[in-house]
């Protein structure tokens, strides 16, 4: 996969902060607000170490393992920007996005867990990125790995496989007619909005990327996770996304 050109002599315009300041592994939650959450209430000795743009970015230990927590906006654009800017810039190895979707298995409940080992987007992200004509793309199979393995230790319920992102918000949009459009051979579990870019421009850049998402609605249910829920039910994300950096 071909590395994206980039212009001589560029600097980050949207993470205020020297290269010190950002830990080698980063959390990545959509909402920088979440990210506040995560290190007040799970990180020591942490420091908020950017807000540009209030796109919070805190770096402080879990259980001694320096780390880096940090929004990255909802969608695939803001999450390039930032994904790019940690991995080119600061010079970080992992980001494991830790987010929320809709189910697309009748199986599968609100509250349960998807670990996306690869990402469809029927656009044109990747071409756009770095001339890569392609709609497919996976995220790292050894922190899968070790993420599966903690899940593991922790009884929770963990469902793998591939995820859309999408351009726009599902609840907002009919998505039905780009789910029909999908290959046959590429069997969709979720619906997100970030972890194609993610995973494109960790691969480009020969990085590692993971995404862990919690289930807040299904097509097949009547369940629908609260702005309250989210904030407390999504616990055991936070905790099995950390404990996989150990």
């Amino acid at each position: 996969m071909k590395t994206p050109k980039v212009q001589d002599g560029l600097k980050p315009v949207h993470i205020n902060c020297t290269k010190e300041s950002i830990a080698d592994v980063v959390i990545m939650p959509g909402d920088p607000l979440r990210a506040k959450y995560i290190a007040e209430n799970f990180l020591d000795n942490y420091e908020l170490v950017s807000d540009t743009r209030n796109m919070f970015a805190y770096t402080g230990y879990y259980k001694n393992k320096r780390v880096t927590v940090m929004g990255s906006g909802m969608g695939m654009p803001s999450m390039s920007i930032y994904a790019f800017e940690l991995f080119y810039f600061f010079k970080v190895e992992k980001i494991i996005r830790i987010g929320t979707c809709g189910a697309l298995k009748e199986n599968m409940n609100v509250g349960e867990l998807i670990l996306a080992t690869s990402s469809y987007n029927e656009g044109s992200f990747a071409y756009s990125y770095n001339g890569e004509n392609i709609h497919l793309v996976n995220s790292t199979s050894t922190l899968n790995k070790k993420i599966k393995e903690v899940a593991s230790t922790k009884n929770l319920t963990i469902h793998e496989g591939t995820v859309i992102t999408t351009e726009q918000f599902s609840f907002y949009s009919d998505t039905e007619h780009v789910l029909a459009r999908v290959p046959e051979n590429i069997d969709l579990i979720g619906e997100e909005m970030e972890s194609f870019a993610l995973f494109h421009i960790a691969n480009s850049l020969d990085k590692n990327a993971a995404c862990i998402l919690t289930i807040v609605d299904s097509k097949y249910k009547k369940d629908f996770m609260s702005i309250e829920e989210r904030q407390t039910s999504l616990n055991n994300m936070i905790n099995l996304a950390l404990d996989s950096i150990l």
